[in-house]
């Protein structure tokens, strides 16, 4: 049986691919059983084919293609619908996140109680530009005044999750980088992990700090007025 679904979004990442498909097994095999859900977000480069070429070296790997570019939300949304396991992890396409720290999110959750259904990486040092920390570090601390979701870093890619609780949460663009609040409106909690970061090797970064800022203030306020609205009643069956 699938234990864990490693669901990985991409955008033009050919170069990416092989290397992180090879730290990701290594990572895995012989500690849990699992399987890789690669979602192309109709790249314009080759990365289809490079994924393709790349299920002869790992069984484990699916490949989910958008037909149409729809964004990373929708792509980690599409991946978790595919997955076959009841716990996800994500992880950035770019190669940033170390899949080695997976092990230690899986850990995490083994540790915690039932109630906690996400585990969020937290980048303690940033290997990004000037421009990408702070656009980044100012992004949290807003959202973290307005959401009280608690969670310092909320834009890591590395995250394990309860693939029930994430069906349940509302889905809209760019919900990826408002789970912990989600979460909490669902009735459950979250865990900040310390994870490792690294700069980029290869491709281009696909966001910029005005493209955060912009999309960030309208979904904050959208995110807000969700969580103003949530209503969680424990229920018992006679």
């Amino acid at each position: 049986m699938t234990q864990l679904s490693v669901v990985v979004p991409v955008f033009n990442e050919r170069d990416n691919i092989p290397p992180l498909l090879a730290e990701i097994a290594a990572a895995l095999r012989g500690k849990v059983e699992f399987e890789i859900i690669y979602v192309d977000d109709d790249s314009t480069d080759d990365s289809v084919a490079v994924l393709a070429a790349e299920k002869a070296r790992y069984p484990e790997l699916r490949i989910v293609r958008h037909l149409t570019r729809s964004g990373q939300s929708t792509a980690v949304w599409n991946g978790v619908h595919a997955a076959k396991s009841p716990w996800i992890a994500t992880l950035d396409g770019d190669g940033q996140n170390d899949p080695a720290d997976i092990p230690k999110l899986l850990a995490a959750r083994d540790g915690a109680p039932d109630t906690m259904r996400l585990f969020a990486g937290w980048r303690t040092t940033r290997r990004d530009s000037f421009n990408k920390r702070i656009s980044s570090k100012i992004a949290n601390a807003v959202r973290s005044s307005m959401l009280k979701d608690a969670t310092p870093d909320t834009g890591c890619g590395l995250k394990l999750f309860d693939r029930a609780v994430f069906l349940r949460l509302p889905y809209f663009d760019h919900m990826h980088r408002y789970l912990p609040a989600l979460v909490k409106r669902a009735g459950y909690y979250s865990q900040s992990v310390p994870v490792g970061h690294r700069p980029r090797t290869a491709g281009t970064s696909k966001y910029g700090m005005l493209d955060r800022l912009w999309v960030g203030i309208a979904d904050l306020r959208g995110v807000a007025w969700l969580m103003r609205r949530a209503k969680v009643t424990r229920v018992e069956e006679l």
